[in-house]
C-alpha cells in the first residue's frame, strides 16, 4: 500500500509554513490547493506580557506553561522592551517550566534553561493535564500560560478545577490574510461547481477552520460550503483543530496520533484514498456524512463495482489460495497506544465498552480506518464468557482483569452456572454493527480464548507467572479438572459459533497461556478439549488456533485442529510450517518489540519473515502477540505499509 494520494486534490489552510506544506502534499502524490487562511498580529503593547513578567520578577509565579516556540520567542522579545533578560531568566529558573513539545524546549535553550516538566507524546493539552495529575498536584498554585493565536477556555477551566490560579499571557494573534482571494478559491474548490472537486481538506489549527467559515459567512456560501465538506476527506492535526471542525458541525475523517504536519499529510496520504471512498458511497446512500460515525456506514449488498467477501486476501489465506500481497492484520489493533482509543476508554470502562455494542464496533472499525489492514477482529474480552457462568469479573487498573470468586474446589465448579450464550448477546450485535459498516472486503474475526487459558484466569483469580493453582488442579484432581474444561468447551463452542451467525468471517482461538504446559501435558489435558471445541464450530468460518511459549506443542496444535496455526516469535517461521505442513495456512510472527526500533529495522524484520515464507500461499503477516500501549503509533502503521509493499506480487 504505497503512500500516494494518487493525484488527488489536496486543500491546506496552513499560513506560516504554507511552502512546506505544498511541498509535503507533492511528495505524497497529491495536487496541492494552498490557501493561506490567516497572519500573525503581535500585540504592539502587551500589558499581559508586562505584567507576567512583573509578577515573575516578584516570585508570584509558580509555574509556567510556554505553549509554542514562536510564542516563547516572541514573548521574551515584548518583555525585553521594558525589563531585563538576564533578571528575566535568573526568574524563570526559580520556578517550574512545562514546555508543550520540542519547539518551545528550543527556545529554551537558545536562554540557556531547560523545562522542570516533561509532557510525554504527543505533547497535547490532555497529555499536559496527564503530567499534571501524575506528577505536580495544583492545588494553590499559580499558573502562567503563553498562550497563542487563540485561547483555550478549555485547557483554563481544567487547570482551574485541579486548584490553579491561572494567568493567561497572549503574545500574539491571528487575524484574516490581506488578499482573501486565495482561500476564495479553494472554497470553491471544496464546493465544486464547474471546477474539479477538492478531494481533501486539512487543518493544522482551530484558527483556519474558524477563519473559512468567517469568509464563507461573508460571501454568504456558508451553506454551500458546509454542504461541499459531506463529500470531502476532513483531517486534523489535533485535537484542538478538531474541537473547532465539530463545532462547524462537521466530522474529522481523519486525525493523527502524533500532532505534526508531516505526519498528517502521510497518514491522510496512506489512508485517505480509502475514507474518501467510504465518505463519498456513504453519501451516495443517503447519510449525513457531516455528522456520522464509522458504524453509520452501510454497504449495500451486490452493490455495482463494490467488493465482496471473496475478494478478501485474508479469507484467500485461510483457504491457502493464492494473494496478491501478504495480508496483515495485528493482534490488539485497536488499544492504548492509539489517542483516539484513549478518548473513548476516558468514558467507558473495559466492560461497558464490551457491553455497549454501537461503541464496540466503533472501535473495532477504528483500527482498520487508522491502520488499513485486511481483517478486523471484534473488540471483546476472552474473559466476557466468565460472568454468565457465576463469576465476578472486574477490570482493575494496574493489574488488569480480576476474577473475586475464583474456581478452586470441585464444589465450585459445581456451582458454576449452566450458562445461556444469548446472554452474551452484546458481542453479536456488535459483530452484526461491524459487518455492516466494514468494507465487504475486509473481513471480520471473532474470537473467544481457549479453554486452558480460560479455565487458568478462572482458578487462579488473574495473571499469573507460574500457573501453580491451575497446574496443581489439573494433577492432583483430574476429574474436576476435566469437569471444568467440558463447561467451557461446550459454552465456548456455542460462543464461537453465535458469533459466526452474526456475521464473523473466521474465528480465532487465543491459548495466550498454554504455553506453559509439557507436550505431554498438553496431549492429555488440554488437547481433547480443544479438538472437541473446534469440531464443533461451525465448518463455513475457518478457524486460526494460536498460543505463545511453547513450540513444541505446534505439532499437537495442529492435531487438535485449525485451518490456521498461529505462531509467536519464538519459532522460526519457516521451520514451523514445514514441521507442520502445506496443508495448513500460518499466521505470525513478528516479535512485538521490533515496533520500538526503527522504520529502517522494522521493514527488515518484516522482510526476513516473508522470505521465510517464500510466497507459499497461506501466510497471514501478524505479531507474535499483541502491540504493547507504548508503542509508537506511526510505526505500527509502517509494518502495515511494509508488509503490503513488501510482499506484493
Amino acid at each position: 500500500m504505497p503512500i500516494d494520494f494518487k493525484g488527488l486534490r489536496v486543500v491546506s489552510f496552513e499560513s506560516r509554513q504554507a511552502a512546506e506544506m505544498a511541498e509535503l502534499i507533492k511528495a505524497a502524490g497529491g495536487e496541492p490547493v494552498i490557501a493561506p487562511s490567516m497572519r500573525e498580529i503581535p500585540f504592539e503593547h502587551n500589558s499581559e506580557a508586562f505584567m507576567f513578567a512583573k509578577l515573575l520578577l516578584a516570585g508570584w509565579i509558580d509555574l509556567v506553561i510556554l505553549m509554542t516556540g514562536v510564542g516563547t520567542r516572541l514573548l521574551v522579545k515584548t518583555v525585553a522592551t521594558k525589563y531585563s533578560i538576564p533578571e528575566l531568566i535568573e526568574a524563570l529558573r526559580s520556578v517550574k517550566i512545562i514546555a508543550l513539545g520540542p519547539k518551545p524546549v528550543a527556545a529554551l535553550r537558545d536562554m540557556g534553561l531547560a523545562p522542570t516538566i516533561f509532557v510525554p507524546k504527543p505533547y497535547t493539552w490532555t497529555d499536559l493535564l496527564g503530567t499534571f495529575d501524575d506528577k505536580y498536584p495544583l492545588h494553590n498554585k499559580r499558573v502562567a500560560i503563553q498562550e497563542y493565536g487563540q485561547s483555550n477556555p478549555e485547557m483554563i477551566k481544567a487547570l482551574e478545577e485541579r486548584g490553579a490560579q491561572v494567568l493567561s499571557v497572549p503574545v500574539y494573534r491571528w487575524e484574516l490574510p490581506e488578499d482573501l482571494e486565495p482561500l476564495r478559491r479553494a472554497m470553491q474548490d471544496i464546493i465544486g461547481g464547474d471546477a474539479r472537486r477538492a478531494d481533501f481538506a486539512l487543518f493544522t489549527s482551530a484558527t483556519q477552520v474558524r477563519h473559512l467559515f468567517q469568509v464563507a459567512r461573508m460571501d454568504g456560501v456558508e451553506s454551500k460550503l458546509r454542504q461541499a465538506f459531506k463529500q470531502v476527506c476532513i483531517g486534523s492535526v489535533g485535537p484542538i483543530a478538531s474541537r473547532a471542525i465539530t463545532e462547524q458541525g462537521l466530522t474529522v475523517d481523519y486525525e493523527p496520533d502524533t500532532p505534526k504536519m508531516v505526519h498528517l499529510v502521510r497518514e491522510m496520504a496512506r489512508r485517505g484514498g480509502d475514507l474518501l471512498y467510504k465518505k463519498r458511497t456513504a453519501f451516495a446512500n443517503r447519510v449525513d456524512t457531516n455528522q456520522w460515525r464509522r458504524i453509520d456506514m452501510v454497504w449495500q449488498p451486490g452493490a455495482k463495482g463494490q467488493p465482496t467477501i471473496k475478494d478478501s486476501v485474508f479469507m484467500k489465506a485461510c483457504r491457502r489460495e493464492r494473494t496478491p500481497y501478504t495480508p496483515v492484520w495485528i493482534m490488539r489493533q485497536a488499544g492504548r497506544y492509539q489517542r483516539e482509543y484513549l478518548r473513548i476508554r476516558k468514558k467507558w470502562t473495559m466492560l461497558e465498552l464490551c457491553k455497549t455494542p454501537e461503541v464496540a464496533a466503533e472501535v473495532t472499525l477504528m483500527a482498520v480506518d487508522r491502520l488499513g489492514v485486511d481483517a478486523a477482529i471484534i473488540f471483546a474480552d476472552i474473559l466476557l464468557v466468565t460472568e454468565p457462568m457465576g463469576l465476578n469479573l472486574e477490570f482493575v487498573k494496574g493489574e488488569g482483569p480480576v476474577i473475586h470468586n475464583p474456581t478452586r474446589t470441585p464444589g465450585d465448579v459445581d456451582r458454576l452456572n449452566d450458562p445461556d450464550v444469548n446472554e452474551l448477546s452484546y458481542v453479536f450485535d456488535a459483530i452484526k454493527i461491524t459487518r455492516r459498516a466494514l468494507r465487504p472486503d475486509i473481513a471480520l474475526i471473532g474470537f473467544a480464548g481457549a479453554p486452558f487459558t480460560i479455565a487458568s484466569y478462572m482458578i487462579e483469580g488473574g495473571k499469573s507467572r507460574d500457573y501453580a493453582k491451575t497446574k496443581t488442579m489439573m494433577y492432583r484432581d483430574k476429574a474436576t479438572w476435566h469437569a471444568l474444561m467440558e463447561r467451557l468447551t461446550k459454552i465456548l463452542s456455542e460462543y464461537l459459533n453465535g458469533q459466526i451467525a452474526a456475521g464473523a468471517d473466521a474465528v480465532q482461538l487465543f491459548d495466550s497461556w498454554v504455553g506453559s504446559l509439557s507436550p505431554d501435558d498438553y496431549r492429555q489435558y488440554v488437547m481433547p478439549h480443544v479438538k472437541r471445541l473446534i469440531e464443533g464450530i461451525d465448518k463455513s468460518a475457518p478457524v486460526i488456533n494460536f498460543s505463545t511459549g511453547n513450540p513444541a506443542l505446534l505439532p499437537l496444535m495442529k492435531e487438535a485442529g485449525g485451518d490456521v496455526i498461529g505462531l509467536d516469535w519464538r519459532v522460526d517461521l519457516g521451520d514451523a510450517w514445514s514441521m507442520l505442513g502445506d496443508d495448513v495456512a500460518v499466521m505470525g510472527n513478528l516479535d512485538p518489540i521490533v515496533l520500538y526500533t526503527s522504520p529502517k529495522e522494522i521493514r527488515a524484520q518484516v522482510q526476513a519473515i516473508l522470505d521465510k515464507a517464500a510466497g507459499r500461499p497461506g501466510h497471514i503477516f501478524n505479531l507474535g502477540h499483541g502491540i504493547l500501549p507504548d508503542m509508537p503509533p506511526e510505526n505500527v502503521a509502517e509494518l502495515v505499509d511494509a508488509v503490503h509493499e513488501l510482499s506484493a506480487r
